[in-house]
């Protein structure tokens, strides 16, 4: 299991949690003290309150809470946010409502969801040919609906 280690800033009054045992995301919250309306089609940068540090090797991901996007169209204008292990800035999504109606974000909502995941650099190597595959050059679509 890895660490992970959280600095709380003043504006934090919710750590992240996993809401069952066998959760693979972490809920993070808005550290906001006021609500914050989203319009339709608007796009806010939301802090979390928190810093975080993790091991060499991981890093966090960032996703939407599938309840948000279904029921209210509000998910991340990144679609998944990448934390490397040498960021030290606070934490903040970047939230976007694609409904055709506005959205409040209310003090300490749970707006995100946080994995730490394995990662690993690449070594890049050039080639001039790449091995042949069933599928080929077959791009979007090409293995059917």
């Amino acid at each position: 299991m890895t660490i992970l280690k959280i600095k709380k800033l003043e504006n934090n009054k919710v750590l992240p949690e996993y809401k069952t045992e066998g959760a693979a995301g972490m809920d993070l919250c808005a550290a906001i003290d006021e609500p914050i309306e989203l319009k339709p089609l608007e796009r806010k940068l939301i802090p979390t309150g928190l810093k975080i540090e993790l091991e060499h090797g991981y890093e966090a991901q960032i996703r939407p809470r599938s309840g948000l996007s279904i029921k209210h169209g509000i998910t991340l204008i990144n679609c998944v946010g990448t934390i490397d292990e040498d960021y030290r800035g606070e934490v903040c999504v970047p939230i976007v409502n694609v409904s055709n109606e506005a959205y409040t974000i209310e003090p300490q909502e749970r707006i995100a969801q946080m994995v730490i995941a394995r990662v690993e650099q690449a070594k890049i190597e050039v080639v001039t040919e790449l091995s042949d595959t069933a599928r080929g050059t077959g791009g979007f679509g090409s293995t059917g609906k």
